[in-house]
């Protein structure tokens, strides 16, 4: 009969563990790893972008900064939004969203009276798709003398470039 009570003591202590244990709450649990962005277009634009830039003249942000520095970089184009221009651009640019160019770049290029066709323009905007395209549509519609700056505008910022803001 001892024999009996001694494991019916044991089988209660270890459920009565079992249910202790259950009632506290579990650890936290150790943040996950944050998921590498998504990206917001498929991979197809990714390999359009790489092809037109193979059939225009680029530049890096070095070469770029090269050419502003000795005042050569022609008329600056960036072709970034208005609200991203607001927030800082190169001195010197002009603002023409990549999906006006094709309508707003003739005055630029002295229309209505004779248009230059080889005038220099250098184009750049945030990571260096849009001007890449909008360079491409410049080139197809007949400009001779576009490059595209295939730069970071945000490392462009970094490196303590000169950078300005619209007058308010």
């Amino acid at each position: 009969m001892s024999f009996v009570k001694h494991s019916l003591s044991i089988a209660l202590l270890a459920s009565a563990s079992l249910l202790i244990g259950c009632a506290t709450p579990a650890p936290p649990a150790p943040p996950a790893a944050a998921a590498p962005a998504a990206p917001n277009y498929p991979d197809s634009v990714k390999a359009y972008v790489a092809s037109v830039k193979k059939q225009i003249k680029t530049i890096n942000l070095e070469q770029f900064r090269a050419l502003y520095d000795k005042k050569a970089a022609g008329l600056i184009i960036d072709v970034r939004q208005e609200n991203e221009f607001e927030d800082g651009f190169v001195p010197g640019a002009v603002n023409v969203p990549r999906g006006l160019i094709e309508f707003r770049i003739w005055k630029l290029a002295g229309f209505p009276g004779a248009v230059d066709m080889n005038k220099q323009m250098t184009l750049y905007c945030a990571t260096g798709g849009r001007c890449a395209l909008a360079t491409k549509s410049l080139q197809d519609l007949g400009f001779t003398n576009v490059t595209s700056v295939d730069m970071v505008f945000d490392k462009w910022v970094a490196g303590g470039n000169p950078v300005a803001k619209p007058a308010k």
